[in-house]
């Protein structure tokens, strides 16, 4: 017989209590803030304007909400994110803090259309099988800016691998991808962006080990030709 299931059985962020409970832990506030989170709300805030659209593609749960909540970044939030369990945790607790449920979403990038003002994508690109569809997304509907935080480096790598952090019983794999730094600067310049590859503070340059295996965490910084302002020259390597 066939059915339709599969991205839902097949899907690794489908199938951890534990990713639930932290997630559901950082909706609550009760662990500390990502530092990559922080990273990406201060990179954002000389950008944003009042009013202005942001959409947080492979939100998890729409935690980031709050890192643009507490420093006063004045930006409409949306999260949109493939896995529908990570967004109902999200709709459950983050309405206490001033989201209206409909801005979370259950949306795969690749299904992505519309327009917003900033496109922010975070530990995402690299864990699926190519960066090339989901990032021509974001920088098509994107009108301002696109960050990413991704693993990138000069020596380029694509692996699926079995995932051993899932619940048990289950035999299930995921993309563990890094991508050359330069391609997917080149990738973002086409769509009309001038790029800015950034330091990430928290891997320092260093391979991070995630899920067993090395990550080279870096925020890319794509600001449309034309609307860079002065302050967001100060990242500038």
């Amino acid at each position: 017989m066939i059915t339709d299931g599969g991205w839902a059985a097949y899907n690794i962020w489908e199938h951890s209590a534990i990713v639930r409970d932290l997630y559901a832990r950082r909706c609550r506030r009760e662990v500390e803030e990502m530092t990559c989170h922080a990273q990406a709300a201060r990179l954002l805030a000389p950008l944003v304007r009042p009013a202005d659209t942001l959409l947080d593609a492979g939100c998890g749960s729409g935690y980031f909400f709050h890192s643009l909540r507490t420093r006063g970044i004045d930006a409409e939030y949306f999260g949109i994110d493939a896995t529908r369990g990570l967004i109902d945790i999200g709709r459950q607790y983050l309405p206490a803090y001033g989201l209206p449920p409909e801005r979370l979403m259950t949306l795969r990038i690749e299904d992505l259309d519309g327009s917003v003002d900033h496109a922010l994508c975070v530990n995402v690109l690299s864990n699926i099988d190519n960066y090339h569809r989901p990032l021509e997304r974001l920088l098509r509907v994107a009108r301002k800016s696109v960050i990413l935080r991704e693993s990138c480096h000069e020596r380029a790598s694509c692996q699926y691998v079995k995932d051993e952090f899932l619940d048990a019983g289950l035999d299930l794999r995921v993309y563990v991808n890094t991508y050359p730094t330069g391609e997917v600067v080149r990738f973002m310049e086409s769509f009309g962006f001038d790029v800015s590859v950034i330091r990430d503070e928290r891997a320092n340059d260093e391979a991070e080990t995630v899920i067993g295996y090395p990550h080279y965490w870096k925020f890319i910084v794509g600001v449309r030709r034309g609307v860079e302002t002065p302050e967001s020259r100060s990242w500038r390597a």
